[in-house]
């Protein structure tokens, strides 16, 4: 079996995926913390520990870390989301070990120096500036916001400006020390890589990651509602959304699927109808967000004050009469790219590595890709359809951006979904 777990002294569990076919190895440290585990006093920290991170460590200065990675030929990155904290790495096989020892290091010994972070500060404050000036990035944000209001499920990754120049060194340290644990965090690995040995460079190197710590953990409560933002621009950017579904729902794939045939991809029922017939939109797709407990589904379109009124109710009515019109061939269709982008990823180390961390976090142990097949399998249109029934149902959440004269509330909305 290519796959293998094993759980360390201090509960740290390592997953490893072999590829003997690759000369390269993919691995990294998923902590199970991220802005849902914030309090509003700090809201932004996850991610700005994130930063920090990488700018010294008790061993490396900021720049002896890039040089390191750069001179093996290495990429070295990190990321930060509503659930859980990445810090990954890919490098050729030889390097695995320097890989193990950087991010360990980064996690561990990290100084969190005063002057590098107020650095580091503004570069998050430019990068806070870079989103709020784009507003079909920006209007994800505002949308998570009204589907999660006034609870941790709804605030920004980036945090605000004031909040983030608020933060101190002692204070990224005490959040580290309090919420970075071996029971929060798994290391994985695939591509060329032998478990065995692996195991042993992780544990002399995670060795000192307590074990358990404090997580602030609160019930996500989905809401909806409707914001709106009056924007001097050229397109309206508009999110509609509903209650989606948990990563355990047992419509998780129907969802899925759900949301290939209505607006991801080409042939889908969305671009077909908005853009390749009627010419309303460029841009227009749908997407799903799994959490542990909660979930969304979102259709995203840009497009201008003068097409908003013929694209909204086209929009509602492809909604609307979704959940009695799935087809057999659109069923297939959906599943045959669902599956495609399954059995592709299993050719990049890093997609599987990714995977494989994800897996533990959510199944508590690695699933094989026939089971997800098989999973895949047992979604028919019929089941679909029942999914679609369910999930438009529920209360919508509507964000916009721009020019807004031409866009009906809310109200008049929801009366065009039933």
């Amino acid at each position: 079996m290519s796959v293998q777990v094993s759980t360390l002294s201090n509960g740290l569990r390592v997953i490893t995926d072999r590829m003997d076919s690759v000369e390269t190895v993919a691995l990294g440290a998923w902590v199970n913390v991220g802005t849902r585990h914030e309090t509003a006093e700090v809201n932004g920290i996850s991610h700005l520990l994130e930063h920090m991170a990488f700018k010294g460590t008790a061993r490396r200065t900021a720049l002896q870390i890039a040089e390191e990675m750069d001179n093996v030929g290495g990429h070295l990155n990190a990321y930060t989301s509503r659930d859980h904290t990445a810090y990954f790495a890919k490098v050729l096989k030889d390097d695995s070990d320097l890989a193990v020892d950087i991010i360990s290091d980064i996690l561990l010994n990290s100084t969190m120096d005063a002057e590098e972070l107020e650095r580091e500060k503004h570069v998050i404050v430019q990068e806070i500036s870079q989103v709020n000036d784009t507003p079909d990035d920006i209007i994800f944000d505002r949308f998570q916001a009204k589907a999660y209001p006034d609870q941790p499920m709804g605030w920004p990754v980036l945090g605000s400006e004031a909040l983030v120049r608020s933060v101190t060194p002692e204070r990224l340290k005490a959040y580290l020390g309090n919420h970075y644990a071996a029971e929060h965090t798994i290391v994985a690995a695939s591509g060329n890589i032998d478990h065995d040995k692996f195991i042993k460079t992780v544990e002399q190197a995670f060795g000192a990651l307590r074990p358990t710590a404090t997580v602030n953990s609160v019930a996500s409560a989905y809401s909806g509602g409707e914001y709106r933002e009056t924007r001097d621009l050229e397109q309206v950017h508009f999110v509609l959304g509903f209650p989606g579904v948990a990563y355990h729902d047992p419509d998780f794939y129907n969802l899925a699927a759900l949301s290939v045939l209505m607006g991801e991809g080409m042939s889908s029922r969305l671009f077909q109808e908005i853009r390749e017939k009627r010419g309303l939109a460029y841009s227009i797709f749908s997407s799903t967000q799994s959490f542990s407990d909660t979930g969304l589904f979102q259709i995203y379109t840009g497009t201008s004050p003068e097409d908003l009124p013929t694209l909204v109710p086209i929009l509602c009515e492809e909604i609307r009469k979704a959940a009695g019109t799935i087809t057999p061939d659109e069923t297939k269709r959906a599943k045959a790219q669902i599956k495609s982008g399954l059995l592709m990823s299993l050719e990049s180390p890093s997609s599987r590595c990714s995977a494989r961390a994800r897996q533990l976090v959510v199944y508590g142990r690695p699933l094989t890709t026939q089971e997800v097949i098989e999973r895949l399998d047992a979604v028919d249109s019929t089941s679909i359809g029942t999914t679609a029934a369910r999930i438009f149902a529920g209360a919508p959440t509507l964000a916009a951006i721009g020019p807004l004269e031409t866009l009906a509330p809310l109200a008049e909305i929801q009366q065009k979904l039933q």
